[in-house]
């Protein structure tokens, strides 16, 4: 039953997913928690883990909440179902659907998707922000590492623009907020 679970949940998040892995985090959030698969906490730190390691959000989270539930045979299956209808609509674009790509009608329909999955994504990293930072002060367990961490991270962020005029790359980010991570967490 589980392997069945694991399929459909993770093929909906694959048939539903616009904009890439970040726009698809609060999908993979509610699947995973409608299942009981992880709790909030681990989802969180799964989402961090699976952001610095190499490979797509979505195939990490897919092959870990698999393999944690039904072993090397469910990350199998998850990870497929996350990347069956991605596969399957890339092969219907290819052959099928090429010339409509540059109809002027569906040009606008994926033009005016991109604010939505801009705000989704915006949306993510505040939810995340608040809920593991900020809104945890009112707790007696509050960790206060992490809104540090993250005000360090922005201010390298935009204070690179400001001050060499071009934008961090993110490889640079992801490797300062991992030594951060070892050296507050690990040390």
């Amino acid at each position: 039953m589980i392997y069945l679970e694991l399929f459909i949940g993770f093929l909906i998040v694959g048939l539903l997913s616009f904009g890439g892995a970040y726009g698809a985090i609060p999908l993979i959030r509610d699947v995973v928690l409608m299942f009981g698969w992880l709790d909030e906490e681990v989802l969180t730190n799964m989402i961090a883990v699976s952001e610095s390691t190499p490979g797509p959000i979505m195939v990490n989270l897919a092959t870990y909440v698999g393999s944690s539930q039904a072993g090397i045979p469910g990350g199998i299956i998850a990870t497929f179902a996350v990347v069956l209808p991605a596969f399957m609509i890339i092969l219907l674009i290819m052959v099928v659907l090429k010339k409509m790509l540059e109809n002027k009608y569906v040009k606008a329909v994926l033009g005016g998707l991109k604010p939505c999955i801009i705000g989704i994504i915006i949306s993510t990293g505040c939810y995340m922000i608040l809920k593991n930072s900020i809104l945890p002060i009112f707790r007696p367990s509050y960790d206060l590492w992490a809104p540090v961490i993250t005000i360090i991270l922005a201010v390298l962020f935009f204070g690179s623009k400001a001050v060499i005029k071009k934008k961090m790359s993110p490889i640079v980010l992801i490797a300062v907020s991992g030594v951060l991570g070892i050296i507050v967490y690990g040390v």
